[in-house]
Order: structure tokens, then C-alpha cells, then sequence
């Protein structure tokens, strides 16, 4: 089957939090992210009437980090917001040099420091990772010129499937060639 339509950007991706204002703090006044819609609502969801509020961040490109608190302790204890915490599981937000650099001065200025931030070099990219007030990371990825070079790109995306097969079947050899060894 040829797929000729695919989503074209994020449109919100969403969590629970138990503290909107913190939430609200942390991505509007460090990050940078402004609220752009705040609904209230109470729908029956899931066999019950429940009340919440839901949230929405702005990013760059439209779309938006969304989070939802709910009115009702049990509610709140059904849905969240207990993320698993793992550097595994997080959000990865693409921003560029510039950006990643302003994000890292402001989280520093918050006197939110490690082990909540840190940086990974991953060759093709350099990451810069925050924990926000519900334990969630959050990545800010700023890639390497190189690594985004047409030709480059063009023969990642060829070889994907398999690379993965080659992967699958236990050969385990790195291929990241941007990766620089430690000194």
C-alpha cells in the first residue's frame, strides 16, 4: 500500500498534572511556551461525570503541550499524573541553536539544576533535557548541520528498514557515524 497522506505536525500532545499552576510556571515562564487556551469543562467520560481543566502551550510551529487537572481527588487519582520516570520516556521539542542556548539560561536562572537537567551529545544531535513539575522530561533537540545534509538524509531513510532488520537479528554494530568517541 502507497501512503499518500500523512499527519503534517503535531497538533497538541497532552498529560495530567497536579499542580496547573507550577505547570503553567514552568512552560510559560521558563520555557517560554505562552497559554494560549484554558477549557473548563465537565463531561461524562468514561461511565462518569467528571470535571477538569485543560490547558494548552504554544510552540513555535502551532501546535501545543497540552495538560489536563481534574476537579475531583478520584478523578485525579484514576487519570494521573504519574509518569513513569524514565529518560526513555519524555517529549523531544526541536528548537535550534540559539533557542537551546536561551532555554538552557532560563532553566539555570529557575535554579532548576541536575540531576532535573542535563545534556547529551548524541552525535547528530545535542540534547538538552529539563523534569517538569510532574516528573515528566522534557527534551529540547538541536540538530547538527551535517547530520541534516540532503544526501545523508536521503540514505538514512533508504537503509531504515534494514538497519532495523540488521538490528533485529543481533548484530548490535553501531551506525551512528556523527557519534564522537570520549576522549
Amino acid at each position: 500500500m502507497t501512503i499518500t497522506r500523512r499527519p503534517n505536525r503535531l497538533h497538541h500532545t497532552a498529560y495530567v498534572t497536579k499542580d496547573l499552576e507550577a505547570t503553567r510556571a514552568f512552560y510559560e515562564d521558563v520555557i517560554g511556551l505562552p497559554l494560549i487556551a484554558t477549557w473548563t469543562e465537565a463531561d461524562e467520560l468514561f461511565g462518569k461525570m467528571r470535571t477538569y481543566c485543560h490547558v494548552f502551550f504554544e510552540l513555535a510551529d502551532g501546535s501545543a503541550l497540552a495538560f489536563f487537572q481534574f476537579a475531583d481527588a478520584d478523578d485525579q487519582a484514576e487519570f494521573g499524573p504519574e509518569i513513569p520516570s524514565s529518560p526513555f520516556i519524555h517529549i523531544a521539542l526541536h528548537v535550534d541553536k540559539a533557542t537551546q542556548d536561551e532555554i538552557a539560561a532560563r532553566i539555570a536562572a529557575a535554579g532548576i539544576v541536575e540531576p532535573q537537567t542535563y545534556v547529551l551529545e548524541h552525535g547528530y544531535c545535542r540534547s538538552l533535557y529539563v523534569t517538569d513539575p510532574n516528573g515528566m522530561i522534557v527534551e529540547f533537540t538541536h540538530d547538527l548541520a551535517e547530520a541534516l545534509d540532503p544526501a545523508l538524509d536521503a540514505e538514512r531513510r533508504a537503509n531504515a528498514h534494514a538497519e532495523l532488520k540488521r538490528w533485529l537479528a543481533g548484530d548490535h554494530t553501531n551506525n551512528n557515524n556523527f557519534r564522537r568517541e570520549a576522549a
